[in-house]
């Protein structure tokens, strides 16, 4: 009875790293969901207690703006990862692809809750993407969107063309481009969300973006090992 490719391949020690990662950004997650809600800030037993109420970020603040981006971001990352799971049986990639997609889809949930605590709308027509990343001048003072290759909507975004030449490999060609667009995506996730580690006022969503960059860092290095055991190196 034959195996699934890639059955016996040994998986690099820097998967459990990732895995840890993740866990982690899991139970953040959790917790600053938690925190969100009760205005992002700690305790307060002294006698102004209760008398202060949280700031709202504004329409187009950085807090604001990077809440609707990554939720976008992370949308797709999610689809991408449904998509290889059916396209080959390695359980490495398999296990990678679930791990994002269910944090990713998790941190999503976070950023829209957010926006509707916030009384937000979850689109802005008149809003290009990741515009906000140059409103403070912060993060080289660029707006995010004009460094998006033609036909992706931000930063490391597969195109439409991408995700349907993933959808029609299989095997490992499918664990390769899977795993050089999934490269990409995080590049341009870890970019933007340095931009609201730096630009965002709100302590648990500027923490959830640092938290975002260190997971997502540990996966590219794991990624760069998965590529180079299938004889393959991220694009670029």
């Amino acid at each position: 009875m034959s195996r699934p490719a890639g059955a016996d391949r040994p998986v690099p020690r820097t998967y459990w790293v990732a895995g840890t990662a993740v866990l982690l950004a899991l139970l953040f997650a959790a917790a600053a969901t938690v925190a969100a809600a009760n205005g992002g800030g700690s305790a307060d037993t002294g006698p102004s207690a209760g008398t202060a109420a949280p700031r709202t970020p504004g329409l187009r603040s950085p807090d604001a703006g990077f809440a609707r981006d990554m939720a976008v971001h992370h949308q797709q990352a999610v689809e991408m990862s449904f998509i290889v799971r059916d396209r080959t049986q390695d359980e490495a990639v398999r296990t990678l692809a679930y791990d994002i997609a269910n944090t990713q889809a998790n941190q999503r949930g976070m950023l829209l809750g957010w926006l509707d605590l916030w009384g937000l709308p979850k689109v802005l027509a008149d809003e290009p993407p990741m515009s906000w990343m140059g409103a403070s001048g912060g993060h080289g003072g660029h707006a995010g969107h004009d460094t998006a290759k033609p036909g992706a909507l931000m930063p490391g975004m597969a195109t439409k063309e991408e995700l349907d030449r993933l959808g029609a490999a299989s095997g490992r060609d499918a664990e390769v481009l899977f795993l050089q667009l999934m490269t990409d995506h995080h590049k341009g996730g870890v970019a933007m969300a340095e931009g609201c580690a730096q630009q965002c006022e709100t302590p648990v969503e500027r923490a959830l973006a640092q938290g975002m960059v260190d997971a997502q860092r540990s996966e590219l290095t794991l990624m760069e090992d998965m590529l180079r055991q299938r004889g393959a190196a991220p694009r670029g």
